[in-house]
Order: C-alpha cells, then sequence, then structure tokens
C-alpha cells in the first residue's frame, strides 16, 4: 500500500540534506517506540517531488508532494492516523491530504523510475564498498541485495532480477549525506523481471540498502 501526501508551501528554506527531517518525521508519526524501527523492509519513501533549488536550499512549488510505501498495511494506517493527529513537518510544511494508493498490476518485465536514489553497499575484505551504476557489478549486486530482502520477507526470489533500462541513457550518481556519512547513491531508470508478488515488494518495500531512510523508492 502507498499513500501520497499533499504538502503546503515551506516558511522556511529547505536544507538540500533534508533527508534526516524527511525520516524524522515519518517517526514521529509512527511512533519512537514502534516495532518497525531498524527493521528490514518494512518501508520506502520518496523524496519530495515538484521542488525549486537555489543557492541557499529548496523551496516547495505548488503541487509538492512526497510517498510513503509500506508492504504493512498496518504501517500504513498507523501513518495515517499519526499524520492525522500531527501534520506538521519541517520549515513551516505541512500535510494538507492523504491519497491512499494500492498495488497496481504489474507486468512480468516492469519498468520504474526511482524517486530516490538507490544505495547499495557492500562488504569487501574488511571494509563497506558503495557499488553505483559506474561499476560493472551494479546490477548483480542490486539483484542480489534485493533477493535478500524478499527471502527474509518470505517471498520466493526465483528467477528475479534487476538490469538498467536498456531504452534509457540517464543515469547518475549523487553523493548524499546522512547524519554526517557520506553514501553514494545511484539514479536510473531500471527494469525488475520477476512475478506480481516479487515486483509489488519491491514497489512497496524499495530496492537497495537504508530503504528506511530515504533510498531506493520507486515511482
Amino acid at each position: 500500500m502507498r499513500i501520497y501526501l499533499k504538502l503546503s508551501s515551506n516558511q522556511k528554506i529547505i536544507p538540500f540534506n533534508y533527508q534526516e527531517l524527511l525520516t524524522g518525521v515519518i517517526h514521529k508519526w509512527i511512533g519512537e517506540s514502534n516495532e518497525y524501527h531498524g527493521k528490514t523492509g518494512q518501508f520506502s519513501f520518496s523524496w519530495i517531488q515538484n521542488t525549486k533549488s537555489n543557492k541557499n536550499g529548496i523551496n516547495l512549488e505548488h503541487g509538492a508532494y512526497f510517498f510513503i510505501s509500506s508492504p504493512r498495511d498496518t504501517l500504513i494506517k498507523e501513518l495515517i492516523k499519526g499524520i492525522l493527529e500531527d501534520p506538521e513537518m519541517f520549515c513551516g510544511i505541512n500535510v494538507t491530504d492523504v491519497h491512499i494508493e494500492n498495488p497496481p498490476q504489474f507486468s512480468n518485465v516492469q519498468k520504474f523510475l526511482m524517486a530516490s536514489p538507490v544505495l547499495v553497499k557492500v562488504k569487501d575484505d574488511n571494509s563497506i564498498r558503495h557499488v553505483t551504476i559506474e561499476d560493472e557489478d551494479f546490477e548483480e549486486k542490486l539483484t542480489v541485495s534485493f533477493k535478500n530482502k524478499l527471502e527474509k520477507a518470505g517471498i520466493s526470489s526465483k528467477e528475479l532480477t534487476i538490469q538498467l533500462d536498456p531504452d534509457s541513457s540517464f543515469r547518475t550518481t549523487k553523493l548524499v549525506d546522512y547524519k554526517g556519512i557520506k553514501n553514494r547513491a545511484s539514479l536510473a531508470p531500471i527494469v525488475i523481471c520477476g512475478n506480481q508478488e516479487q515486483i509489488e515488494y519491491a514497489w512497496s518495500a524499495g530496492i537497495g540498502n537504508s530503504t528506511g531512510i530515504g533510498f531506493g523508492a520507486l515511482k
């Protein structure tokens, strides 16, 4: 299930690295002692859409919104309850409307755009490597990462693959600072080959690492 949150204009300039603020307000809505904190595959969320940047930061344009998705309907219901009780976010932004969307019917070869950059981390020897679209093993490592997430959720990962969309030339990386930790993430259209259950889980839970702090959400 997914909720789209329509936003008011901001009263203060939004910092470029607002991801931590967005994560914080989501945890406020579901409660600090929630059972979902720190667990894999609980939810994913987009960065704010329809924004305009200047040298000082970011402002919201008319129609600004973001979405939160989860394979757990109970979590979405808790989020809605929290939003209705306290719609205030940060920088003077408030949620003005909430729209609920159920998972659509997907094809077995489904294209997606990224609503937030995907982070893929692997352990090489004693260090952590951030795998990006600039690496030859990006598709392989992203696929393995998501297969692990599926198996933890009790969903078969058989025959699932993720690859970069060969029909798109848009591919870029982004250095994202989260609480002082710099993460090299990727933005590019992708193609997921799999069954409805597998692809629906990607749409709901996101792909890659750290989806609970704003990476790997799919439009």
